[in-house]
């Protein structure tokens, strides 16, 4: 029994240790046998209760993450704001976090502790209330009090097989609630990410967020600015790489998150969904969901392509129209603006920006379809990228660009597409320019005048 919990024992709920990871049993029996506690905690308690799949298996334990570290050799410990260790089998990694405590609470000094080493665990707030560090380490009740929704403050026991509810997280599992712990704007406050949070576990659990926990959101979304721009990137993956991107950006704008992500983008949109900057997100996002629901790859780089094509459209009609650029220095420059602006939001690496230039370059070369440019530009490692974000404009805009992508469909068809296409990563064509936006490969040098011959071997 654990005091202010409800204990549910083996016989009441259906989580199984057959449904959890071997790698996360093991994690938990190591620590046990050293004399720790150690419980799975959160989503994937809460995905096996609700017929779901857990992708990760959280450990929550009250070993410190130093003493984490001595149990395993295959451990790492990561974070400045949270210490965390991770546990690594292969590409696997089981996250272990120790009991939090109140932020308010005290940290005990160690033996030998200097003042700096302990200052680290004492947690540090901003003027909004904001959490900017906080290592303090607490009891089993208060790591339960400082989760974010009721549904993720559920303990499964790997000593007894029980579950230990502190919140009443399951009876909300059974309304289809998503409700926070304590008070929602104080724990808004603490952490805007929850905002998001609460909008991707409501569509990807199909259920509906609390009244009291909705209410906020709508006067504390500007705290998003305060939250870093990597941790923003991560969190607009999660968001857009999980089959639930259409209705996950639909929830955004409707709750006014979405600007403080994509500023940029916002501004372009109007609300008419009949505009074409409406029509084309809501096309791309339904078409990404169709694909990771089918199973297959969607690449960051191209949502990023398609959300900021037609914020880059126009910035290069206002450099052409009123800078007097020409159409070819005005593109270029918009990319860089755009890119710069974007990436000062979200955190976008260089990886991703370079693929989504590529892809907007790429644009204007697909309409140079005579002499041998098609088959150049079809043996291109990013050509098929460019191609589908052609036809999904073409969808959108009509006219001109219906015939151009429907050419661009029959050439890969035709023999001489066929020809000059790859389909695996060894079949690309090995590219030596320096230009790492070049479609072209290196012409070998002919020779100059002053370049002497080899003497043949007179002997052969």
């Amino acid at each position: 029994m654990i005091e202010g919990a409800t204990t549910i024992p083996r016989s009441e709920h259906p989580v199984s240790r057959k449904d959890i990871s071997p790698s996360a049993l093991k994690v938990l029996y190591r620590l046990k046998d050293n004399g720790y506690e150690a419980y799975l905690v959160g989503g994937c308690i809460r995905d096996i209760l609700l017929g779901l799949e857990p992708k990760d298996f959280d450990v929550v334990t009250n070993a410190t993450p130093e003493q984490v570290k001595r149990c395993f050799n295959n451990c790492r410990l990561i974070g400045r704001r949270f210490r965390l260790a991770h546990i690594m089998f292969g590409r696997e990694i089981i996250e272990v976090a120790t009991f939090r405590g109140h932020h308010e609470a005290e940290a005990e000094p160690e033996e030998n502790e200097t003042k700096e080493e302990l200052a680290k665990k004492v947690s540090r707030q901003s003027d909004e209330g904001q959490l900017l560090r906080d290592n303090v380490f607490g009891s089993m009740n208060e790591d339960a009090e400082r989760r974010d929704f009721t549904i993720n403050a559920l303990y499964y026991d790997i000593r007894d097989f029980s579950i230990y509810d502190f919140a009443n997280g399951m009876a909300d599992i059974e309304k289809g609630l998503i409700d926070l712990i304590g008070d929602p704007e104080t724990r808004y406050r603490e952490d805007p990410v929850r905002m998001l949070r609460a909008v991707r576990f409501s569509n990807k659990l199909r259920m509906q967020i609390a009244e009291r926990t909705e209410k906020p959101i709508f006067e504390l979304a500007h705290l998003l600015q305060n939250i870093p721009p990597a941790r923003l990137f991560d969190e607009s993956l999660k968001l857009m790489l999980a089959g639930k991107a259409q209705v996950n950006y639909q929830s955004l704008r409707e709750y006014g998150l979405f600007r403080y992500f994509y500023p940029a983008v916002d501004k372009e949109l109007t609300g008419n969904l009949d505009d074409k900057e409406e029509r084309l997100l809501s096309t791309m996002f339904s078409a990404t969901d169709a694909r990771i629901n089918s199973g297959k790859s969607v690449s960051p780089a191209y949502i990023l392509a398609a959300m900021f094509w037609y914020p880059l459209e126009a910035i290069a009609t206002s450099l052409e129209q009123e800078g007097g650029l020409h159409p070819y220095d005005a593109f270029q420059v918009a990319t860089n603006d755009v890119l710069q602006q974007a990436v000062q939001t979200i955190a976008i690496p260089k990886r991703f920006t370079a693929a989504a230039r590529e892809i907007w370059t790429f644009q204007h070369r697909l309409t140079k379809i005579t002499g041998k440019r098609p088959s150049v530009l079809i043996e291109n490692p990013r050509f098929r990228a460019a191609y589908d974000f052609l036809v999904l404009r073409a969808e959108v805009e009509g006219g001109e660009l219906v015939e151009l992508a429907q050419w661009w469909t029959d050439y890969q068809k035709s023999d001489e597409g066929k020809k000059h296409a790859y389909s695996s990563p060894k079949d690309k064509p090995n590219f030596q320019s320096t230009n790492s936006n070049s479609t072209y490969p290196k012409k070998k040098r002919k020779p100059r005048q002053y370049d002497k011959p080899k003497a043949k071997n007179q002997g052969s």
